[in-house]
């Protein structure tokens, strides 16, 4: 049986722990003071939780190039406009500019002067998630936060909006792979 390679951290930590990053990479974090064999029994323990996700990961997409991504950005700044101009009076508020982006941590923003922040790779999720995230941010010109009033509202206008979230839950990390 082949053995499992992984990138092990250290730390001052107190336990152990496996993750995969979305290429699939194995990663062990352990306690400084933790013997070698202990960490590889362990990681050899968790085999089939291993193997088990890393067949579930997407298949790797290439990179995005330069001009491919000005392009989403430019049809990005279209569609989002859209749906933004669209829901903003279902939400009932305002909104100032909208920028586009290629962002590796978000999917949106809303800056405390109404602006909107876009990634430009939701051009590549289904048009309901692109349509979320819109809501999403336009919700966060009632509510700057993640309240539960905040929610009700995304709710009120996107009753099925956890399906969306889910996927980007499921999803994203593959996309943002290609930046």
């Amino acid at each position: 049986m082949k053995k499992i390679d992984y990138t092990l951290i250290r730390s001052p930590r107190k336990t152990i722990s496996i993750q995969l990053s979305p290429v699939g990479e194995v990663v062990v974090r352990a306690p400084n003071r933790m013997a070698k064999r202990d960490i590889e029994r362990f990681v050899e323990s968790k085999r089939g939780w291993i193997e088990g996700h890393l067949e579930k990961l997407p298949v790797a997409q290439p990179k995005l190039t330069d001009t491919e991504l000005r392009d989403l950005a430019r049809h990005a700044k279209e569609v989002l406009s859209e749906i933004a101009a669209h829901y903003a009076p279902l939400v009932g508020v305002d909104y100032g500019r909208i920028t586009i982006r290629a962002q590796r941590t978000r999917w949106g923003s809303c800056s405390a002067q109404g602006n909107l922040n876009f990634n430009c790779l939701l051009m590549l999720t289904p048009d309901d998630v692109m349509e979320y995230v819109v809501v999403h941010e336009l919700c966060h010109r009632k509510e700057m936060n993640h309240s539960t009033r905040f929610w009700a509202e995304v709710e009120r206008v996107l009753p099925d909006y956890r399906r969306s979230r889910q996927w980007l839950k499921e999803n994203g990390s593959g996309l943002i792979c290609r930046l």
